[in-house]
């Protein structure tokens, strides 16, 4: 996943204002602890931290994202 795309289906599934709040201040425990961009910066594939995503709010991503 191109991290364009990354970056579109987080702010699909939270909107554009609190897409970069949980990038930046929610700790995953699924990425070992580290935030979002955390993650991201430290080389974290994008598919590997959008499955992050996807378990921490499963009610929130839409189906057609997953």
């Amino acid at each position: 996943m191109r991290l364009t795309d990354f970056w579109a289906r987080l702010e699909q599934t939270f909107g554009p204002a609190y897409a970069g709040s949980i990038a930046a201040d929610q700790v995953l425990p699924q990425l070992d602890g580290q935030t979002i961009r955390q993650a991201l910066e430290a080389g974290e594939e994008t598919v590997v931290v959008w499955r992050a995503v996807c378990a921490a709010y499963p009610d929130r991503v839409p189906a057609r994202l997953r």
